[in-house]
């Protein structure tokens, strides 16, 4: 009927334990913030741009410095070196790449939004401007980075940080784990 408690002995794996217990959190807050971005995205996609160009895709190579330019969307990209510079626009989105070494650079814009990446040293960036956002992204050394950017809002990562304006706003370096979004 009565019971006895031992003393809690403290072991070195407490230590451990916390650790990948942190590991854990930012990892589920890292997947909460790219499933909020790519809800974002889908949104975005669902139409808020009133003009209607036809779609342009930039790539390089195989073109050493690819333009396009399609009714109001443009793109540009532009790729020194083995990697790839890969932009794509619509209703009125201004997109464009650049790549230096081996690498990638991915950007799109639609609905008046602008996207430009940029990716140097085996870098991957990323830039999604989607019915009026404006999107930056800057990858170096490895690093992966992200830009998403809605209507009214604007989104920059790169190695010195992330930037977030706007409610419809999400950036993230994968390689440092910084991240914002929603203007935070």
């Amino acid at each position: 009927m009565f019971s006895v408690s031992l003393p809690r002995t403290v072991s070195s794996n407490s230590s451990s334990a916390r650790t990948f217990s942190r590991f854990g959190s930012r990892i589920a807050r890292t997947a909460a913030i790219f499933a909020i971005g790519s809800g974002l995205t889908v949104a975005a996609f669902a139409g808020t741009a009133t003009a209607s160009a036809a779609p342009v895709t930039c790539v390089s190579p195989p073109s050493a410095n690819d333009i396009q330019v399609s009714d109001t969307a443009s793109c540009g990209a532009t790729s020194n070196g083995p990697g790839t510079a890969t932009a794509g626009a619509a209703d009125s989105g201004t997109a464009v790449s650049v790549n230096d070494g081996p690498g990638a650079t991915n950007t799109y814009a639609n609905g008046y939004g602008v996207a430009l990446g940029a990716s140097k040293n085996a870098g991957t960036a990323y830039a999604l401007a989607l019915g009026g956002g404006i999107a930056h992204s800057w990858a170096d050394a490895g690093q992966t980075t992200l830009a998403v950017a809605g209507w009214g809002s604007g989104a920059t990562s790169e190695a010195r940080g992330v930037d977030c304006v706007g409610p419809l706003s999400l950036a993230l370096n994968l390689t440092s784990g910084q991240f914002c979004v929603l203007g935070s």
